[in-house]
C-alpha cells in the first residue's frame, strides 16, 4: 500500500489546542467493526462497552520536560534540542535543530527554564547518525535530574503556544496513571481517564493492567517513503511486566477480550506475542510497523485517538479496523469524515474512539 493511501483533509479549527475542560469529557466514537456501524458517545460510556473478564491494558510510561533550548557560545546561534533515548550515561540521541552548521564538537549550551536555577547545563555534540539524530554528551550536571529546571513539555507542534508551553500543559499532557518516566510524547489515548473512571472499571470485573513503551521517534516520526514496505520504524524500549502477561495468557486461554488503550499498548503486546496467541513478559526494544494486512495475535479491542494522515498510528488503526484485509482503510477513513462532519476534537488533546 502507499503512505498517500492514508491521506485525509482536516479543518484546522478541529486540531485540539486544549484538553476537555475535564478529562471525562471528551466524547467518544464507537467503531464495530464487523457491521461498519458508527455511535457517538460521550467518553465515560466506554464502560457499556467493556465485559466484566475483559483486560484493560494501558501504557504507563511518563512524558519527560524533553525539549530544551540553548545556544552555541561560539556564535550565539540558538538550538532546539529534543531528547530522544539515553544510550550512555548522560549520553543521549536527540533531534537538533536548526542542525545544518552542527558539526562533531561544537559546544551547546542550555537556558534554565525556572527563574533562579544555580546549576549550569551544557553539552557537546558527538556524532550524528543515518537518522539524522545527534549523540550530545552532557556535563554541569545529569540531565534527567536537571530536567524540571531546563525542560519543556515536548508540546506537538500542531499544539499552537505563543513561545513555551504553559504551566498546566506539564499536568494535562500526561497521563493520570503515569510511573516510569522516558516518553517524548503522551500515550495520548490514556489522557481521558481518571481515577475514579478507573476504580470504576474494575468495579465491572475489568482487569485494569498496564504495559510500558517509552515514546519515541518509532510513534510519532513521519512515514516519508512512498510505499509502506519501504518505512523502517525507530527504535522504541518497552516492558510487559509478570502480572500483565499473566493476566493477558488467562484471558487468551479463557476466551475473554485484551482491550489495549492506546496504539502503543498493542505494539507493547503484538511485539511480545508467542506463535500460540499468548504474550511473553519481559523487557525489549521494538521496531513493530503495523499496517493492512496485518493479522493481529493478541489484541481484541483498541480505544485510541484521532490521529494524523499518513501516520504510522492511523496506518495501525486501519489494519485493527479490518485485521488481515486492507479494507480498514476504508472503514477508518470513513469514520474519520463522520468525526469531522460531527466536528470531534482531533489529535492528541481531542476526543476518543472504540473499535469493536
Amino acid at each position: 500500500m502507499r503512505t498517500a493511501d492514508f491521506h485525509y483533509e482536516l479543518p484546522p479549527e478541529l486540531i485540539a489546542q486544549e484538553p476537555a475542560p475535564c478529562r471525562e469529557a471528551a466524547r467518544l466514537l464507537v467503531l464495530h467493526r464487523a457491521a461498519g456501524r458508527v455511535e457517538h458517545r460521550r467518553f465515560p460510556d466506554l464502560l457499556g462497552y467493556l465485559r466484566p473478564g475483559d483486560v484493560l491494558v494501558l501504557n504507563d510510561s511518563r512524558v519527560i520536560p524533553a525539549r530544551l533550548r540553548g545556544f552555541k557560545p561560539a556564535s550565539g546561534g540558538a538550538i532546539e534540542v529534543l531528547l530522544c533515548e539515553e544510550i550512555a550515561p548522560n549520553e543521549w540521541w536527540v533531534m537538533l535543530r536548526p542542525g545544518k552548521r552542527v558539526r562533531p564538537g561544537t559546544a551547546l549550551v542550555f537556558r534554565a527554564t525556572r527563574p533562579g536555577t544555580a546549576t549550569r547545563l551544557s553539552a557537546t555534540v558527538r556524532a550524528k547518525n543515518a537518522e539524522g539524530l545527534y549523540r550530545l554528551a552532557f556535563a554541569g550536571a545529569e540531565v534527567r535530574a536537571v530536567l524540571d529546571d531546563f525542560g519543556e513539555v515536548p508540546l506537538p507542534p500542531y499544539i499552537a503556544r505563543n513561545g513555551a508551553p504553559r504551566p498546566e500543559d506539564r499536568e494535562r499532557y500526561q497521563t493520570v496513571y503515569a510511573r516510569p518516566p522516558g516518553s517524548v510524547a503522551a500515550p495520548t489515548a490514556g489522557l481521558h481517564f481518571t481515577p475514579e473512571l478507573l476504580d470504576r472499571i474494575r468495579a465491572r470485573d475489568v482487569a485494569v493492567q498496564f504495559v510500558t513503551l517509552h515514546v519515541g521517534l518509532g510513534t510519532f516520526a513521519p512515514v516519508k517513503a512512498a510505499r509502506l514496505q519501504d518505512h523502517v520504524m525507530h527504535e522504541e524500549v518497552f516492558e510487559l511486566p509478570e502480572a500483565t502477561a499473566a493476566a493477558v495468557n488467562a484471558a487468551r486461554t479463557e476466551g475473554r477480550r485484551i482491550v489495549a488503550v492506546g496504539t502503543t499498548s498493542v505494539r507493547v503486546l503484538e511485539s511480545a506475542a508467542d506463535p500460540g496467541g499468548g504474550v511473553v513478559p519481559g523487557r525489549g526494544r521494538t521496531r513493530l510497523f503495523i499496517y493492512p494486512p496485518y493479522r493481529f495475535r493478541v489484541v481484541d479491542a483498541l480505544l485510541t485517538n484521532f490521529h494524523l494522515p499518513e501516520s504510522t498510528l492511523l496506518m495501525l488503526v486501519c489494519a485493527f479496523a479490518a485485521p488481515g484485509e486492507t479494507r480498514g482503510r476504508e472503514l477508518v477513513l470513513h469514520a474519520y469524515a463522520e468525526a469531522v462532519r460531527e466536528r470531534y476534537r482531533f489529535y492528541s488533546y481531542g476526543d476518543a474512539m472504540l473499535l469493536l
